[in-house]
């Protein structure tokens, strides 16, 4: 069973309440410092005693937490009056305006503009904070070129890798070229050969050695000689 529900008055039996407020005081401490680790709240925490002893636990430091607890219970109280709210803006604006003032002369000094009214404490921690910029932009200048340089060599990578892959298609081809060119003339040369071939047959088919058969006809007279021996007869 569980137990009952307690009556929240105050403890007559001073031993039972002060067991109640050791047991109770720690189970709050336990509380607030989760809280300020799960929820990243800040915390501040006081607890007094009934004998005036002082318990307390804080985030960060009590005094931090109790000047912002200040600060916002009178920023609350002067918002309720328009007057005072007047005001407050007033003094937010001059300290934008301040803040403003002194990021500009900061600017102006870091330019190397306005040095007359520093000293020498001042201008060596000019001095150490402009050398501290200056390392900062070389090393970020260093690691971009060595970026830039990466993505050159990895760019040079490729193209080298597709160089090569090309030149391996480029003697594929002259290979294929190379056996195409000795298929054709090996073709050439059979079709030659298969010439020479009919051509042995042709002459192979005539008989050079059968005899040959030749008459000679007697000479024809000629229309214009017969007039002539009539003349020598006569």
């Amino acid at each position: 069973m569980g137990r009952g529900k307690i009556v929240i008055r105050r403890i007559d039996n001073s031993s039972s309440r002060q067991v109640t407020f050791s047991k109770r005081r720690n189970g709050l401490l336990k509380k607030a410092k989760e809280l300020s680790i799960l929820c990243d709240a800040e915390v501040g925490l006081i607890i007094f005693s009934s004998t005036g002893k002082l318990y307390d636990f804080a985030s960060t430091s009590m005094k931090s937490v109790i000047e912002r607890y200040n600060k916002l219970k009178e920023e609350q109280r002067q918002l309720l009056n328009p007057a005072s709210e007047v005001q407050f803006w007033q003094r937010e604006a001059e300290s934008l305006r301040q803040q403003l003032q002194y990021l500009q002369e900061s600017h102006r000094q870091l330019m190397g503009e306005e040095l007359s009214g520093l000293g020498v404490k001042d201008l060596q921690n000019l001095e150490n904070q402009l050398e501290m910029s200056l390392k900062g932009v070389h090393v970020r200048k260093d690691q971009i070129l060595t970026d830039e340089i990466k993505e050159l060599n990895r760019k040079g990578g490729l193209i080298q890798q597709e160089n090569i892959e090309l030149n391996k298609k480029v003697n594929i081809l002259h290979h294929e070229n190379t056996e195409l060119h000795k298929k054709v003339y090996r073709a050439e040369c059979v079709d030659e050969a298969n010439r020479s071939s009919h051509v042995s047959h042709g002459l192979l088919g005539f008989n050079f050695h059968a005899p040959i058969s030749l008459q000679l006809s007697p000479p024809q007279p000629q229309k214009n000689e017969a007039p002539a021996k009539a003349m020598k007869l006569g």
